[in-house]
C-alpha cells in the first residue's frame, strides 16, 4: 500500500532541500512530475477543461515573434492593451479587463507559484525577467480571487520558467545578440546543466537603449539561477534572481509638445534607478492520492530617483511569501473527484527615505485559507467547480491616522458541459474583492476613508476545437461597487480640490472576448485575439461616461508562415481603439495601428533575424494623464516609432 510510506517520505520532503546536494551525485532518472503540481497555475484539472478563458503563450511563440519582454510578448500576442510605464525600461501597465490607471491593483502576477505583485501604485516589474527563461504565460481572463485572492478581478499572469515547469532537464545552452535602432544592444545568454536528478540553470541579459526621446536612455541587466533536484515522486529547489535598471526619466508632453517634438524631453535631468532581488524555495511531492507543493520566496526592490522639480525619491521594499497547497484526486467509475486545499501568507514592508512628504514606513500582512472542488462526470464529462476563500489583511502607513485591517471573503461557482466532441460551453459566477493599497488610503480628502471594494462576477463562454481550428469566445459582466481610485476634483489632504483617492459610484465592466488559432498548413499558421469592452460608471457625477483609461475595442492578428525550408516569417498587426484620460471624457487619446514583421533564416540549432516594430512608422501614444483647458489630451508619453533589429540566435 502507497500509504505505508508517508509518514517516512513527509520526513523526508522536510529534510529533501540540503539533502538534495548530497544526493544530486547518485545517478538517479528525473521523472516528470504531474503538471498540475508545477506550474503556477493552482487549478487542478486540465487547464482546456476550466470554465473560465484562458490564453497560453509558450516559449516557441515567444521566439519565433521576436518579443523581448514578458509585458512586449502579452501585448503582442494576446491583444492586451498596455500602458508605458514612465520609468520606461521595457515595462508597461497591461490591462487584462479595462481597469485603466487601476489595472496593475487589479490583478495578480505570479512566478513559478510566487506572487511578486505589489502592495502600492509603483507596478509590478516583468521587464527584468530574463525572456529566455520563460517556458510559458497563462493568462487567466476575469476573476481568480478563490485561488489568488485579493485584487484579482481583473485576471491573474502565471509565468512559468523553464526551470520552474518540473520537466525532465537535459544539458543545453544557448547565446543571443541583436543591435538595432536608437542605439539598442541586447545580448542573452542561458544554460542548463544535469547530471542523474540535479540541474542547475542560469539565465542572463543585458540591454541599452536611447529610446525614441531624449533623456529616455536606458541600461537594464537580469541574472537568475535554480538549483533542483528530483526523483520519481519529489522535486525540491532554490532560486536566485537580480534584475536592474537604469534610466532617464524625461517626463510628459503637452499636445502642442506633442504635435511638434515628440521626442523632446520634458524633464532633462530626471533619472531613476530600479533594483529588484528575489529567492525563491519549491518543493513538490506525490504522496498516495495527494500532491503537495511549498512555494517561499523573499524580494527586495530599491528605488532611487531624483527629479529636478521636487528632489530625490527613494524607497526600499522587502517582501516574504508562503504557499502551502494539497491536491487530492480521487477516480472512480462514475466521476473523478479533485479537491485544492491551500493557505497563502504574505507580508509587505515599504521604507520611504527621501520624498517631497518625507519619510514614511507603510507595512501590510495577510493570512488565506481557500479550497477549490473540481467534480467531473464521466458519462458526460461534465464538469463542476465549487471553491471559496477567506482572507484577513492589515495594512498601515505612518503618514496616514488610521490604517486597514479587515477579512475579506471570495466564493465560485462554475459548470463546463461538452456538447460533442468539438463544442464545449462553460460559464461561472462568483465574488472578489480589494482594500487600498498604502498609497490609496494615505491620500484622502479630509476625513474620508475608503471602503473595501467588492466585484460580483459572471462569464459566459463557448469553445470550438476541430483540427486545424480553435475557437474561444466568452461574454463577461463585474458590477463593482466602492470601487477605488484616484478622482482629480476631489479635495486633496490639504482641503483644496486637486484630487484624492476616492470610492467610485458603481461601475460596471462588460465585454465579449474572442481568441482563435488557425493552422491554414504545416507551414502557415494564424491566430486572432479580439475584443469589445465597455467600462462605465453607473449612476453618481459621472453615470454614463467611461472609465478613464479602458479602450472599448482591440484586435490583434498574428501570422506564422514558413515559404520555404530553413525561411520564417512572422508578423502582424495590433490595432487599439480611443479611449479617454479623463473621468467626464472631455477629451480623448486616438486609436493606433501598430504593425510588426520579423525574418529568420534557421539552420541546424542557429538562426539569425531581422525585425522591425511600428513597421507603418505610426506616430501614437499609450499613456496620457488628462485634458488641457482646450479639451486636448495632456501629459502624454510617445511610443517609439519604426524600429528594426536584427541578430543571431546560436544554441549548443
Amino acid at each position: 500500500m502507497k500509504f505505508k510510506l508517508l509518514p517516512a517520505r513527509i520526513a523526508v520532503l522536510a529534510l529533501s532541500l540540503p539533502a538534495a546536494f548530497v544526493a544530486s551525485g547518485q545517478n538517479l532518472a528525473i521523472k516528470t512530475l504531474p503538471e498540475t503540481l508545477v506550474t503556477g497555475s493552482r487549478v487542478a484539472g486540465p487547464r482546456d477543461a476550466q470554465p473560465f478563458g484562458t490564453s497560453v503563450i509558450t516559449a516557441e511563440d515567444i521566439q519565433h515573434s521576436g518579443a523581448t519582454t514578458v509585458n512586449e510578448a502579452i501585448m503582442r500576442l494576446l491583444g492586451v492593451p498596455g500602458r508605458q510605464d514612465s520609468f520606461g525600461g521595457g515595462d508597461y501597465a497591461l490591462d487584462l479587463r479595462g481597469f485603466g490607471i487601476t489595472s496593475d491593483s487589479n490583478q495578480v502576477v505570479v512566478v513559478d507559484g510566487i506572487r511578486i505583485s505589489e502592495a502600492d501604485t509603483g507596478g509590478t516589474r516583468l521587464a527584468g525577467i530574463p525572456i529566455e527563461s520563460v517556458t510559458q504565460i497563462e493568462v487567466i481572463r476575469g476573476s481568480g480571487a478563490v485561488l489568488y485572492g485579493e485584487g484579482a478581478t481583473g485576471g491573474v499572469i502565471i509565468i512559468t520558467t523553464k526551470s520552474g515547469k518540473g520537466v525532465a532537464r537535459q544539458n543545453d545552452a544557448s547565446i543571443y545578440a541583436a543591435a538595432g535602432s536608437y542605439g539598442l544592444r541586447e545580448g542573452r545568454a542561458n544554460a542548463t546543466l544535469a547530471s542523474g536528478g540535479f540541474s542547475l540553470d542560469v539565465n542572463a541579459m543585458n540591454r541599452t537603449t536611447d529610446n525614441n526621446r531624449d533623456n529616455f536612455h536606458s541600461r537594464s541587466n537580469a541574472l537568475s539561477t535554480v538549483a533542483q533536484w528530483s526523483n520519481e515522486w519529489l522535486r525540491v529547489g532554490a532560486s536566485q534572481s537580480n534584475d536592474d535598471l537604469n534610466t532617464g526619466l524625461p517626463g510628459s508632453l503637452s499636445a502642442s509638445e506633442y504635435a511638434l517634438t515628440p521626442q523632446k524631453a520634458a524633464t532633462p535631468f530626471d533619472n531613476a534607478r530600479i533594483s529588484n532581488s528575489k529567492t525563491g524555495f519549491f518543493a513538490e511531492a506525490e504522496l498516495g492520492d495527494w500532491q503537495l507543493v511549498a512555494n517561499a520566496g523573499s524580494r527586495d526592490k530599491t528605488i532611487r530617483s531624483f527629479f529636478a522639480g521636487s528632489g530625490d525619491y527613494n524607497y526600499d521594499i522587502h517582501a516574504n511569501t508562503l504557499g502551502l497547497r494539497a491536491v487530492n484526486t480521487q477516480k472512480l467509475a462514475e466521476f473523478t473527484n479533485r479537491l485544492v486545499l491551500g493557505s497563502d501568507y504574505a507580508s509587505w514592508s515599504r521604507d520611504v527615505l527621501v520624498s517631497y512628504s518625507g519619510p514614511s514606513a507603510a507595512t501590510q500582512s495577510s493570512r488565506a485559507f481557500y479550497f477549490r472542488d473540481e467534480l467531473t462526470l464521466v458519462a458526460t464529462k461534465t464538469l463542476l467547480t465549487f471553491g471559496a476563500r477567506t482572507e484577513q489583511i492589515n495594512k498601515q502607513i505612518s503618514s496616514a491616522t488610521t490604517g486597514l485591517t479587515d477579512r475579506q471573503n471570495a466564493w465560485e461557482l462554475g459548470l463546463r458541459q461538452p456538447l460533442n466532441e468539438k463544442i464545449s460551453v462553460y460559464g461561472r459566477i462568483g465574488d472578489s474583492y480589494r482594500l487600498a493599497n498604502v498609497d490609496e488610503f494615505a491620500y484622502l480628502s479630509p476625513g474620508a476613508v475608503l471602503l473595501p471594494q467588492r466585484s460580483k462576477d459572471a462569464e459566459l463562454g463557448s469553445t470550438y476545437a476541430a483540427g486545424a481550428v480553435k475557437v474561444d469566445a466568452r461574454f463577461y459582466r463585474s458590477a463593482l461597487t466602492h470601487e477605488i481610485g484616484f478622482n482629480p476634483t476631489a479635495a486633496d489632504p490639504y482641503g483644496t480640490f486637486f484630487g484624492a483617492n476616492v470610492n467610485f459610484d458603481p461601475t460596471l465592466r462588460t465585454g465579449l472576448e474572442l481568441d482563435g488559432t488557425y493552422a491554414y498548413a504545416k507551414n502557415l499558421k494564424f491566430r486572432v485575439n479580439a475584443a469589445l469592452r465597455k467600462s462605465t460608471f453607473v449612476s453618481g457625477q459621472y453615470a454614463g461616461s467611461l472609465v478613464p483609461l479602458t479602450p472599448r475595442r482591440t484586435l490583434s492578428l498574428q501570422t506564422e508562415w514558413m515559404p520555404a525550408e530553413k525561411h520564417f516569417v512572422t508578423g502582424g498587426v495590433n490595432w487599439v481603439g480611443s479611449q479617454h484620460p479623463d473621468m467626464a471624457n472631455v477629451c480623448s487619446m486616438p486609436a493606433y495601428a501598430t504593425a510588426n514583421v520579423r525574418y529568420a533564416y534557421r539552420w541546424s540549432k542557429s538562426e539569425v533575424f531581422v525585425g522591425a516594430t511600428n513597421l507603418t512608422n505610426h506616430k501614437y501614444y499609450t499613456q496620457a494623464f488628462g485634458c488641457d483647458s482646450s479639451a486636448q489630451t495632456t501629459y502624454i508619453y510617445p511610443e517609439l516609432s519604426r524600429a528594426v533589429t536584427a541578430g543571431v540566435r546560436v544554441a549548443f
